[in-house]
């Protein structure tokens, strides 16, 4: 019969991953115990072995995710739920609860500690599961300290400034001192905005204050205003976690800052511009939990999602996402490529920059600075045997007769188009210099993206449409609707009457007929009216769609989309 193997020690595993030698363990050792202190601790104390290769070597020996607090922002909601004396007493620090899963996920430096386990949970309620990660028992000690004792909450944080006597106009100092109420506050804020799903954060200086709003659901709220002395002290703040020079104010910079917020992965592009009032300092949010959703969660109608999934089923061809800034069309581009991606393939994309990171998928940005723009990277990544190729935008005629090129040697092509609708991308494609010959036969299909707002499922109203609302809906034939739904507001959309966004589609897929039409230069309206034959629907089919559902209302479609396009 088989002896039960014993755990490792700390120790033992330290070296086995050549982190340590046994001398030093054994002077660690002796060490302890005169100062009783855990191995972990002394070893760093030491100098023998940094907190950084610990966590990294005990994560791997004990296959277990490993977290590093530095770039950690606690959720204080979290925080709140595990006292002072409880996180100090078992080494844990709360990093984030999910109401939705009532889970809390907790960093500790021993994952298996059952009796520390047990002590949280009569605290916290048995109804609550815990998510125990690995983090470095030191980092940990710091965590507490930083995060338990100070405030922690947008408003408290504000309380702290205006009542303090400290001067912030010209903070140069240890900006990593979480003391300093500023720090704590751009921590605070961009927990906030995560939380919130905003897409940005905009820190706006004016004369004498500074205006902060977010960008939630594509519209900007002002959350807060501070007095003008604040602002240089934040904006260092911001410059030094996103790696740009603070001594530069008179040039734009940008930079990118990542830190796990709310349990989860956010980076942030940071963009400052100089206005006459200082610098504006703008955040882009990249959440990749977001930014990445599968192609069956884009809450689209099962029509579009079979049409879309025949579009990607051919070898070869250029399939185009069009629509202004901020429709979405990375989103939409990304779950593509998500859906295709396997081992089997090779997926290769030239960026500018960079959104989210994708395994399996070669991911480039551009630098023009070093020559590689997209019409040369697209020369650059056909040497690489892709199978799909993202360009992210057709900009010139040279991206444009690359991207063909690669589509008519064998290769799929994603990019995205600045047009108007589906329709319209084929004019704009001969405007920049491609030939109807050339793109008939090469062009897979062209979808046209807008994002919309959904009415709040807790306070969206009904009421009786009126003449003007039903002319309006009359697209489809023979709908008169009894009821349909418009925005209230209540606390849980903000007083807004919206809740989340989804995408309005339109999607051309070509076929014969439509290339042939190209082809023998038919014009817009000879190939709309042929589409529509074949049961192609606009922009504001789907919206109407969408209203008659209850999930938007006419206010929101008609605000993106051409509502009185087919009215006579």
């Amino acid at each position: 019969m088989n002896a039960e193997k014993k755990p490792k020690r700390l120790g033992e595993i330290l070296i086995d991953g050549g982190v340590i030698t046994k001398d030093q363990l054994n002077i660690a050792l002796t060490e302890q115990k005169k100062v009783h202190e855990p191995i972990g601790k002394l070893l760093v104390s030491l100098g023998f072995a940094t907190e950084a290769i610990m966590r990294s070597a005990l994560g791997e020996a004990l296959e277990q995710e490993i977290v590093d607090l530095s770039r950690v922002v606690p959720d204080p909601d979290a925080i709140k739920m595990i006292n002072s004396d409880t996180a100090r007493k078992h080494k844990v620090i709360p990093l984030s609860f999910d109401p939705v899963k009532s889970t809390l996920t907790i960093a500790m430096s021993d994952t298996f500690n059952l009796f520390s386990l047990d002590r949280i949970r009569i605290q916290i309620g048995q109804h609550i599961e815990l998510v125990p990660v690995l983090a470095g028992e030191v980092e940990i000690s710091n965590a507490v300290d930083q995060f338990y004792g100070y405030e922690l909450s947008i408003d408290g944080i504000l309380r702290e400034i205006e009542t303090g006597e400290a001067d912030y106009s010209n903070y140069q100092g240890d900006i990593e001192e979480y003391s300093q109420p500023l720090v704590r506050l751009v921590d605070v804020m961009l927990s906030d905005a995560v939380k919130r799903g905003a897409s940005d954060i905009h820190f706006e200086p004016e004369e004498s204050f500074l205006r902060i709003r977010y960008r939630i659901d594509g519209v900007l709220r002002q959350i807060r205003s501070l007095h003008k002395t604040y602002w240089s002290a934040i904006a260092v703040r911001l410059k030094v976690m996103a790696d740009m020079n603070i001594a530069e104010t008179r040039a734009p910079q940008d930079g990118r800052i990542s830190r796990t917020i709310i349990g989860r992965q956010i980076d942030f592009r940071v963009a400052s511009q100089p206005t006459i009032h200082g610098e504006n300092i703008v955040l882009r949010v990249l959440d990749r939990e977001k930014g990445v959703i599968p192609l069956e969660k884009l809450e689209l109608p099962e029509e579009s999602l079979h049409t879309l999934k025949i579009m990607m089923a051919r070898p070869e061809g250029i399939i185009l996402v069009t629509g202004p800034t901020g429709s979405g069309k990375t989103t939409t581009l990304y779950s593509l490529l998500n859906y295709l991606s396997t081992e089997q393939i090779n997926i290769m994309t030239l960026e500018d920059p960079v959104e989210y990171p994708f395994p399996l998928i070669r991911q480039t940005s551009v630098n023009e600075a070093a020559g590689m723009d997209f019409s040369n990277g697209i020369k650059s990544l056909m040497r690489q045997d892709p199978d799909v190729i993202l360009v992210g935008e057709i900009r010139d005629h040279e991206t444009a007769e690359m991207a063909f090129r690669a589509a008519m040697t064998g290769h799929q092509v994603y990019s995205t188009l600045h047009t108007n609708s589906a329709i319209g991308a084929l004019p704009r494609l001969r405007d920049i210099g491609i030939i109807p010959e050339i793109m008939a036969g090469n062009i897979i299909g062209v979808i046209a993206q807008r994002l919309i707002r959904k009415l709040c499922s807790y306070c969206k109203e009904p009421y009786k449409p009126n003449k003007q609302d039903l002319a309006l809906l009359s697209n489809r034939e023979g709908i008169k609707p009894e009821k349909i739904y418009r925005p209230k507001g209540c606390t849980v959309c903000e007083l807004s009457g919206y809740k989340g966004r989804m995408a309005l589609l339109e999607i051309l897929k070509m076929n014969t007929d439509l290339d042939d039409l190209l082809a023998h230069g038919a014009t817009t309206k000879e190939i709309r009216d042929a589409a529509y034959e074949q049961g192609f629907f606009t922009l504001a089919d789907d919206g109407i769609r969408h209203i008659l559902e209850g999930i938007t209302s006419i206010q929101e479609v008609a605000r993106v989309a051409d509502l009185t396009e087919k009215m006579t």
